[in-house]
Order: structure tokens, then sequence, then C-alpha cells
């Protein structure tokens, strides 16, 4: 598994992006369709940047699982979950490069969401494999990398994913990809759908 957190603290990570607003969680889980009682799989999920207003938006009919390899991102979640009075989002150490990594049953999901997580793994097939396999049919993702223009923030460009590589991985895995998305001057995001 090479999945890797690009610095030393996840939190760190997402509050920046919040701080300099690279991506509104929020406004774009507003705008995505997430509807109430919804069951949404946050591949790669870090610090909860997705979760927890995912968790807010779904209520309490719906069920947020928050998929990580990093221990420590799995317990900020849990503590910050209980601080905002969530009950709805269910943490699991996961290993998401392995087949059947999420450990999730075969059509159970309605979104998942996966936040500048492929450029940090080997295997992006599988991870996408395993996407489509936990969705329902009709179900979608969210999927935000890094885009490929030079920045100051962000991996090296060498480790990131053009939009035309992501969108053959994409349909190698058996989804279909909706529509582009505004997420920020710095990411991409595609909807797809299975």
């Amino acid at each position: 598994m090479v999945q890797t957190d690009i610095s030393s603290e996840s939190k760190d990570q997402d509050e920046q992006l919040k701080v300099f607003r690279f991506t509104d969680p929020e406004t774009l889980v507003s705008n995505l369709g997430i509807e109430d009682g919804n069951v949404v799989a946050d591949f790669g999920c870090a610090s909860g940047f997705f979760s927890l207003p995912i968790a807010k938006k779904i209520g309490e009919e719906g069920v947020v699982y928050a998929l990580d390899i990093l221990p420590q991102s799995l317990e900020l979640i849990i503590s910050q979950a209980k601080t905002a009075g969530l009950n709805n989002i269910i943490a699991k150490r996961v290993n998401l490069e392995k087949e059947g990594g999420s450990k999730l049953p075969d059509e159970s999901c309605d979104w998942v969401i996966m936040k500048n997580m492929l450029f940090q793994n080997r295997d992006k097939l599988v991870i996408l494999a395993e996407a489509r396999r936990v969705l329902k049919v009709g179900g979608k993702a969210l999927i935000i990398e890094w885009g490929m223009h030079n920045s100051a923030i962000g991996p090296d460009k060498n480790l990131r994913i053009s939009e035309e590589a992501l969108t053959e991985i994409i349909q190698k895995a058996g989804l279909k990809v909706l529509n582009k998305i505004p997420v920020s001057n710095f990411h991409y995001g595609f909807v797809v759908i299975k």
C-alpha cells in the first residue's frame, strides 16, 4: 500500500483548503444532489473534509462510511463527529488498494467520494473498481484530483493524474463520466455514474 499523507498532519491540509477556499465542501455537497438518507462512502477520508458536511446533509437516516488507512485520521473524524453531535459516521481502517478493500457490501452506497487520494496510490484501477462494486446501480461518485498546472501548493506535477488519464481509468473500471465540475483553481472534479 502506497497511500501516504502529503502533509505532516492531514487536519492541517484540510484546514488550509477551507481557509483558502480551494474547495468549499459545504457548497459542493449542497450542489451534488446528495440527499437525506443516502449512504455515502468517503474513500481516503483524511480528517473528514467531506465526511462531516455530508453527515450533516444526509441526516440521521443516512450513513457516511469514513474510510482511510491512517488510524489518526479516523480518530480525528470520530472526535469531530462526537463534538458536532453526529451519530451517522462509521469510521473504518481499510486498504482501498486491495480487491474488496472497503469491506462494504456490494451495491450498498448511493455515493462514493474521493478527494486528492488517487494520486497517492499506485493501483488506481483497483480503487475505482472498488467504488463501482459498492455503488448501487445508478449510484454516483465525486472524484477530485490536483490539476496538472504548475502551482506552489500540492504534490509534484509528476505525481498528479491528468484529466485524460483519469477518464481512461474511470472507463476501464466500468464507470461513466457524467460531467466535469468546477472545484477550485488547483483541482478538477468529475461526477461519475455506475
